[in-house]
């Protein structure tokens, strides 16, 4: 485990923007298919952890909202997992960011499998009904996708910073 290096934190408008691309990737209509992973959570929860003043559960919370509107699902049901993966990421964020990309992406699989658990759960409480085990796959991609994602989000940082992204 090597700390990080420290970079300036990253600007609120850009904060923003990396947020608001991961949601209209959300949108797209091959969002829902097995195996697609939820950009806006890999990005929510990057920032949870990199940029704790600007993203915290309140941001999860209004972002899960939208996107149960989106999908006609139950009203809070992303709302809770998103509330969730923020919680964790800022809890965690001091541990997950000693490690390098893999052990990163192992904790970050950790966050999502479990946030995404309960969401299925409470959903199955009260739908009756299992949604089968499809998720688990959207889960998985998403943690892989982490150390590209992190990678990406940061470069901005690193260029300003004048060091060179490692």
């Amino acid at each position: 485990m090597t700390p990080e290096r420290l970079l300036d934190e990253a600007r609120p408008w850009f904060i923003a923007l990396t947020l608001f691309i991961g949601w209209l990737l959300n949108l797209l209509p091959w969002g829902r298919w097995p195996g697609v992973p939820d950009f806006f959570a890999i990005c929510l929860v990057f920032w949870g952890m990199h940029s704790p003043r600007y993203i915290g559960m309140l941001v999860g919370f209004g972002a899960g909202l939208l996107m149960d509107v989106h999908n006609a699902a139950l009203l809070g049901e992303h709302a809770l997992g998103y509330t969730l993966m923020v919680y964790w990421a800022i809890v965690l964020r001091s541990r997950i960011l000693r490690f390098g990309p893999i052990g990163q992406m192992l904790h970050v699989f950790a966050i999502f499998l479990l946030a995404t658990t309960l969401v299925i759960l409470v959903r199955s409480l009260l739908e009756l009904d299992w949604p089968g085990w499809w998720w688990v796959s959207n889960v998985a991609v998403s943690a892989v996708l982490w150390p590209l994602a992190s990678w990406l989000l940061r470069l901005p940082q690193w260029l300003a910073d004048g060091g060179e992204p490692s």
